[in-house]
C-alpha cells in the first residue's frame, strides 16, 4: 500500500465516522500499519468507494473492522463484496470477530456473523460484538492465500 492509498483510506474513514456520524474518536489507533493488518478497498476511476480493515490476518481469530462506504457509492454492494473477500482471506477455519453498529446487526448476519454479547455504547453509537464461526468440516485447503491490496 502506498502512502497516498493509506491517506485516502484514512480520509474516507474520517469523513464518514467522525464527520458524517458526528463521532469524534481516535481514528488513528496505531493498528493500520501492523504486520498482520490488511486493508481491502474498492475504487473506480481513481475514486475510493469503500474499505475494510482486517486485524490479525493469519491468526485463528482475526477481526474485521473499519467497514465504510463512500456516501456516493452506497447501495451498490461495495461493502458486501469487501466483507465477502475479507472472510475468504481470513480462511475457512478462522473465527472472525467484529464490532458492528447495532443498526447493522441483521446486515452482518447475512455473512454468517452472530451476536456474541450485549449491546454497548461506543462513542455515542450503540454497537454489538459479533462472531463468525467456521462451518463444520471447514479446512484451510480452500480459499485464497494472497491478495493484491
Amino acid at each position: 500500500m502506498t502512502a497516498a492509498e493509506l491517506y485516502e483510506l484514512l480520509r474516507l474513514r474520517t469523513d464518514v465516522f467522525v464527520v458524517e456520524q458526528n463521532c469524534p474518536y481516535p481514528e488513528l489507533d496505531g493498528r493500520d500499519l501492523l504486520g498482520d493488518t490488511l486493508h481491502l478497498w474498492a475504487e473506480e476511476g481513481g475514486a475510493l468507494l469503500g474499505t475494510i480493515r482486517i486485524l490479525g490476518l493469519g491468526s485463528a481469530e482475526p477481526a474485521i473492522g473499519r467497514v465504510v462506504t463512500a456516501p456516493a457509492a452506497r447501495g451498490r454492494g461495495i461493502a458486501a463484496a469487501l466483507i465477502e473477500r475479507g472472510i475468504e482471506l481470513c480462511g475457512p477455519e478462522a473465527v472472525i470477530h467484529l464490532h458492528a453498529q447495532a443498526h447493522l446487526e441483521a446486515w452482518y448476519e447475512r455473512f454468517g456473523f452472530v451476536r456474541a454479547g450485549e449491546t454497548y455504547d461506543e462513542d455515542g453509537i450503540p454497537h454489538v460484538p459479533m462472531t463468525r464461526v467456521p462451518a463444520p468440516g471447514a479446512s484451510r485447503g480452500a480459499g485464497t492465500t494472497g491478495v493484491s491490496a
